[in-house]
Order: structure tokens, then C-alpha cells, then sequence
């Protein structure tokens, strides 16, 4: 049971930031202290942040409904995560840190991979 919550709250989670991803990613860039520049950074944002969120989404949402996703949809946010997980490390190293409103992303993307981990754990122990 918890593992259909936890990919329905990470589904409708990722669905809320792809479409203000997607309807207005400057202002959602502002809001996490990025600039986004030239003709083509929106285009970029609506791609990566709204496309991929809402794909996710969908992932997601697919897994809690059906045992059949279930699996792919916790290693997708696995590696996702872990991949964002593992950039921000390593971009600690090189400086300099993040502001603290992007703290709360970082924060997101740990959780999101911690809760990811526990999910794929309590899913193979049945």
C-alpha cells in the first residue's frame, strides 16, 4: 500500500510542477532563482522541466494503478533521481552552493530517491 501512495503523491507532484513547467517556465525558473537567457531558454525549460515532469507523471501514476508498472516506474525515479542526486553532490564540490529556495528542490529530489529506494525494497520483499 505504501508504494501505491508514495507513486501517486510523486505522480501528482511531478504532474503540479510539469504544467506550471509548461504554462510559464520563466516565471517557475524565477521562482527557484534561475535566469534563463536567449531565444531558446523557455523552449528548453518547457522540454526538460514540463515534458519530462509530465511524463513522469504519467509513469508514476501508472505504477500505483498497475502492479505491472510498478517496478518500472520506481527504478525510472531511481535512476532520475539518483542522476540529480549525484550532479548536485558533485556541483557542491565545485561551488559554489545553492541558494536556500532551491535547498527545497534538492530536498524534493532526495526524498523523492530515499522514498524511491524504500519503495523498490519493500516492493521485492513479498
Amino acid at each position: 500500500m505504501y508504494v501505491k501512495l508514495f507513486l501517486g503523491l510523486v505522480a501528482a507532484l511531478f504532474a503540479l510542477f510539469g504544467a506550471v513547467s509548461l504554462a510559464n517556465p520563466i516565471g517557475m525558473a524565477e521562482n527557484l532563482g534561475v535566469a534563463v537567457g536567449g531565444p531558446n531558454g523557455a523552449y528548453e525549460l518547457r522540454g526538460i522541466y514540463g515534458g519530462v515532469s509530465l511524463a513522469a507523471a504519467l509513469l508514476c501514476a501508472a505504477g500505483a494503478l498497475q502492479s505491472a508498472f510498478r517496478l518500472p516506474a520506481i527504478w525510472f525515479l531511481i535512476v532520475y533521481m539518483g542522476g540529480y542526486v549525484f550532479a548536485r553532490g558533485f556541483a557542491l564540490l565545485l561551488g559554489p552552493a545553492p541558494t536556500s529556495v532551491y535547498i527545497g528542490f534538492v530536498a524534493f529530489e532526495v526524498a523523492v530517491l530515499a522514498g524511491a529506494i524504500f519503495a523498490l525494497r519493500a516492493t521485492r520483499q513479498r
